[in-house]
């Protein structure tokens, strides 16, 4: 029994220290964490709030639009995070204004407000879009422009 416990320590010591730089057979396969975005706003300053009491339900998808497109006017019902994997896009807000996001940049999307994404650069956009719902809540919900 304590030989068994032995070699399980030892291999848990192993995976959790995982390669070094200093093991060059491994080197490449390293990846370090990089964070994009920690926060508890909006882009708009809303306090982020979790959806009621269903089930929780998390979708990613990531949405393209060509140059010139837009996503037409649409609200979120709960929480999401949007992460630009290339190209650029500018959405309006409305009364809060326009904000433009470039390949590389993160942010957490407006809940319950109208608003449009526009691809404003000569290249398709690219966006992953993580949503933090809820069974039964809508992640889009398609809406007039006022």
């Amino acid at each position: 029994m304590r030989w068994l416990l032995l070699v399980a320590t030892i291999f848990m010591l192993a995976v959790s220290t995982g390669p070094t730089a200093a093991d060059p057979a491994h080197a490449q396969d390293y990846k370090r964490m990089q964070k994009l975005l920690s926060s508890d706003k909006t882009v708009i300053g809303q306090t982020i709030k979790y959806p009621g009491p269903p089930p929780a339900q998390i979708t990613s998808v990531i949405v393209t639009l060509r140059p010139g497109e837009s996503t037409g006017w649409h609200e979120h019902q709960v929480p999401s995070y949007g992460y630009i994997l290339e190209g650029e896009v500018t959405i309006d807000y409305r009364s809060k204004g326009t904000r433009t996001y470039k390949a590389g940049e993160a942010f957490l999307e407006v809940i319950d407000w109208r608003h449009n994404a526009k691809c404003t650069s000569d290249v398709p956009v690219r966006i992953l879009a993580v949503f933090m719902g809820a069974s039964g809540l809508e992640n889009v919900v398609r809406v007039e422009a006022e």
